[in-house]
C-alpha cells in the first residue's frame, strides 16, 4: 500500500552523503509509488536550493539533480525561510527586501516557515530526516 512522506534535507550539498542520499531515497520512493507530501530542506540543506553553485564537471550536480526531481514529480518543495536567509539563499521578494544585488533560490523552490514542516508532517505516514 503506498504511503505518504515528508523528506526533510538538512545536508550541504557537498561535505555531506546526505543530500544525496536523500534524493536517492526519494527516487526510490517514487519509483514504488509512494507519495512525497513535502520537500523540506533545513540547517545546511538550504544549500541545496542555490541557482548558484555550480560544481566541477567531474562531481554531481545536486541542485541541479533535486530541481529535476522536483520538477518532472511535481514535488512540493520548502525552504526554511530562517535558515535560507542565514546562508545567503534569497527570492526576488527577500532580494528586495534586503537590499540585495541578486536572488538565487532554484525556481522550483519556495520560501516558507517551519509551520510548513508541521503540516506535512501532520498528513504524511512518516517524516524520515537526511543529516544532523
Amino acid at each position: 500500500m503506498p504511503m505518504k512522506f515528508t523528506v526533510v534535507i538538512l545536508g550541504a550539498p557537498e561535505g555531506s552523503l546526505s543530500s544525496r542520499s536523500a534524493l536517492e531515497f526519494c527516487h526510490a520512493l517514487l519509483e514504488q509509488n509512494h507519495q512525497i507530501e513535502r520537500l523540506f530542506f533545513y540547517a545546511d540543506g538550504v544549500h541545496n536550493a542555490s541557482s548558484l553553485i555550480a560544481p566541477p564537471q567531474d562531481e554531481a550536480d545536486l541542485p541541479a539533480s533535486w530541481s529535476q526531481l522536483i520538477n518532472e514529480y511535481k514535488l512540493d518543495a520548502v525552504v526554511c525561510i530562517a535558515a535560507a536567509l542565514k546562508r545567503g539563499i534569497l527570492d526576488h521578494n527577500e532580494q528586495t527586501r534586503y537590499e540585495k544585488n541578486a536572488a538565487n533560490l532554484g525556481a522550483c523552490f519556495s520560501l516558507s516557515g517551519l509551520g510548513q514542516l508541521i503540516a506535512a508532517s501532520s498528513v504524511s505516514d512518516r517524516t524520515i530526516t537526511f543529516g544532523s
